[in-house]
């Protein structure tokens, strides 16, 4: 499998260098050449997880790690459940958030740490990544304590939730935070700027642990065979997919999932009013605005890296057109559909809310809806205690953190001084 530079054709690179470079040339993203084929998707979905998952990479993957080695990746990353739950008469929640970190980037940052932990061997490499909530936390755990990855991870100050912040900024070591005086498109901006700087780059040995890293994204088609995998087969031709969008790395694995043939019927790119997509896609003008904070923070993006992705799947003629399509849901509707899921016996949060009102509202009739549950509801405690009324008891990955001291180093959105503390901590 190789992969070519969106931006630079002439960039064509293999798993492994794909992995190591994190970005291509001039900003551009790595995307494979082809995607592979399921030839019977049935007797696929009928394998186990692991199993299922192991040969879904392989595919990805090529000769740049040994399947012995990638099986070990595999179940070492994927070592906690995926349950499909039904949350409303009409729709089922696939629930991301049992790994270690509670969201469902835990997948995603998982793999990526150990096939680069694997790939680097005994060269020193620095992870940068931005991070609008749930990707700080699943990266942070994910590379902790490796001797020869240090991560540095820049979110916008006084935008995430407190329990987020402490979930990745106490754990110290290898483990940098800076809180940047911004949103996170800024802190994305930084991360692109480093990322310029030929001499920083290869002082630090700089690579990307966004889902702008293609071994992030291809982990998460995983999830997306498992849930089809639970629902009755019956109903996968009339199946609605629904994913809580932000950067849209999750929909772009949803997506590519669809290419290689998962029996769904169409997607729905759900956002909240940081509506760029849902804009584009129906008046076909790219029209990025203002970032404007929300209590489905995670997805405060208004630029959103990896729609590049997105836009070549159906340049290619790897996606039928009409199959993907945008909603937008507001502050008071999302609290509205808390409350509704709450009523139907389903405690959630603000992110699968938004994708939960999309298939309220846009599943016809003979349709039947699944919306990621991309963390859990205790990541945003306050919220969703005040919406439902009522208080949540802390998971115990949260419970630990809660009154530990926050670590982090506090920046103005300036590159200069980003660079200057990047070079005086990690240098």
């Amino acid at each position: 499998m190789h992969y070519t530079n969106l931006k630079d054709e002439t960039q064509r690179v293999d798993f492994a260098e794909a992995v190591a470079t994190g970005l291509g040339r001039n900003q551009g993203l790595f995307m494979p050449e082809s995607i592979p084929r399921v030839d019977d998707p049935a007797a696929f979905l009928a394998q186990p997880f692991i199993e299922r998952s192991i040969n879904v990479l392989a595919g990805f993957v090529g000769s740049s790690i040994p399947t012995d080695v990638l099986a070990h990746i595999v179940r070492e990353a994927f070592s906690f459940p995926v349950p499909v739950v039904q949350a409303s008469p009409k729709t089922r929640c696939l629930e991301l958030f049992h790994g270690p970190t509670l969201a469902f980037k835990d997948f995603g940052a998982r793999f990526l740490a150990r096939s680069l932990s694997y790939i680097a061997g005994d060269r020193k490499i620095t992870i940068l990544t931005a991070t609008s909530g749930d990707t700080g936390a699943a990266v942070a755990h994910a590379f902790h304590g490796l001797d020869n990855i240090r991560c540095a991870i820049l979110y916008p100050a006084g935008k995430i939730s407190p329990l987020q912040e402490k979930l990745f900024c106490t754990l110290g070591g290898n483990i940098h935070t800076f809180a940047v005086d911004g949103a996170f498109d800024d802190c994305q901006t930084l991360v692109k700027q480093a990322f310029d700087v030929d001499a920083l780059r290869k002082d630090l040995a700089l690579n990307s642990a966004n889902s702008i890293n293609i071994a992030r994204l291809v982990a998460q088609i995983c999830y997306y065979w498992e849930g089809v995998a639970q629902i009755p087969a019956g109903d996968h031709d009339s199946l609605v997919i629904a994913v809580p969008s932000g950067n849209f790395g999750n929909l772009t694995a949803g997506l590519i999932a669809k290419a290689m043939g998962l029996p769904a019927k169409r997607y729905i790119a759900a956002t909240n009013r940081n509506d760029t997509v849902p804009r584009f896609l129906a008046t076909g003008e790219w029209e990025p605005n203002p970032t404007v904070p929300t209590m489905s923070n995670a997805m405060d993006v208004s630029a959103p890296n990896n729609w590049p992705r997105v836009e070549a799947l159906f340049a290619r003629g790897d996606l039928e057109p009409g199959i993907l399509t945008g909603f937008v849901t507001s502050e008071s509707e999302t609290e509205a559909k808390l409350r509704t899921l709450n009523g139907y016996g389903y405690v959630s949060e603000p992110h699968a809310a938004v994708a939960f009102r999309a298939l309220e509202e846009r599943l016809v009739p003979g349709e039947n809806g699944l919306f990621l549950g991309t963390a859990h509801p205790a990541k945003f405690l306050e919220t969703v205690e005040r919406v439902l009324g009522t208080k949540l008891a802390l998971p115990e990955p949260l419970a630990a953190v809660a009154d530990k001291g926050v670590l982090s180093v506090h920046i103005p959105n300036d590159f200069g001084a980003f660079e200057r503390e990047l070079r005086t901590r990690l240098g």
